[in-house]
């Protein structure tokens, strides 16, 4: 953090901090351009917001007219409860998986590299879904250069190993470092699962990304010892949460859902109208501690502009509770939102 800040210049970066959507990322970034500092302690963090509002122009940028667009997006819009993306060495067997859970039909083959452009799709779990992205591998002499971008918006990453292949042992400590390199840090704490965050260096940088990281043990299947994942990870010396899973029988797959559902704290909220019954097929999803406020914003801006009061009904209220724009929300709340 650079000294002297403005308090235009903290709000700006803490928007950034939080906001998910690449245009809304470009706009604060725009504002923090606009509020920072412009003294020399500041030059190399104006550099970088230079050119991170480059990088996230040219992506926005619309095609021009009569021709092409320069390339194609390399930014995933988020969707569903969170997205996740899947990151690790080739023939880890993440476009298999990815496929599997969602029923992408994303190229898998067994050579490396047959993954290019990010691959979205949507896993099932209950009545949401989580958004899960295909990402090219890493390795120690390549790495897409947009990578860094299209993990912006992500809640979380699989960190997908081939966990029969002897080289797993130097490629995993490659992914993470790579990825250090560009201030993207595979971390091991999640905010539903037992323990506190440690911060790591660099932790006021604003443009530091932390992803809760789970260690996904691929193609079990062809040697299947539920011990092995644990003891690659004490060779490695991380402290990851883990999952055995094969992409090819679906051994250990229903665990992953879940897992993200506690892990990432998701909460979710069904909305009604007045005199009507409650929409029980779609929720609208939040995450621990959000408010009625939050779930507004879901529902629409405009919405939670005029918002004044709300009846939920829930288990930690009587039916028809009304409370207000602060009161957060639980898993299974229904939510009648008065303007």
């Amino acid at each position: 953090m650079p000294t002297n800040v403005t308090p235009a210049y903290k709000k700006a970066e803490e928007a950034f901090r939080r906001a998910r959507e690449p245009r809304e990322r470009l706009e604060c970034l725009r504002e923090m351009m606009r509020t920072i500092p412009k003294h020399k302690g500041t030059e190399h963090l104006q550099a970088d917001i230079k050119s991170r509002i480059k990088q996230l122009t040219e992506e926005l940028s619309a095609p021009k007219k009569g021709g092409r667009r320069s390339g194609p997006s390399h930014v995933v819009r988020p969707d569903g409860a969170a997205q996740v993306c899947l990151l690790g060495p080739p023939n880890a067997g993440k476009s298999a998986l990815h496929a599997r859970l969602t029923g992408s039909r994303t190229d898998v083959a067994p050579y490396p590299f047959t993954t290019h452009l990010p691959v979205p799709g949507m896993m099932p779990f209950e009545d949401i879904h989580f958004q899960l992205v295909d990402l090219p591998p890493v390795t120690g002499e390549f790495m897409e250069p947009w990578t860094v971008a299209a993990l912006q918006p992500a809640d979380a990453a699989l960190l997908v190993i081939d966990v029969n292949d002897p080289e797993c042992i130097e490629q995993v400590p490659v992914v993470i470092s790579r990825l250090a390199e560009k201030k993207v840090f595979l971390v091991d704490h999640w905010p539903g699962l037992a323990g506190e965050a440690e911060p790591g260096p660099g932790a006021d940088n604003p443009f530091r990304l932390d992803l809760p990281t789970l260690l996904v043990a691929n193609k079990s299947d062809l040697y299947p010892d539920p011990a092995e994942a644990e003891t690659l990870m004490e060779l490695l010396g991380l402290r990851f949460p883990a999952l055995t899973v094969s992409a090819e029988t679906g051994q250990g797959l229903d665990r992953l859902g879940p897992f993200l559902f506690r892990a990432l704290e998701i909460v979710r909220v069904y909305t009604k109208s007045p005199g009507k019954p409650a929409d029980t097929d779609t929720p609208f999803t939040v995450r621990r501690g959000d408010t009625v406020l939050d779930v507004a914003n879901c529902v629409h801006r405009d919405i939670a502009e005029g918002l004044k009061f709300a009846r939920i009904w829930g288990r930690t209220v009587f039916d028809g509770q009304q409370c207000g724009p602060d009161h957060p929300v639980d898993d299974g709340d229904v939510v009648e939102l008065h303007l």
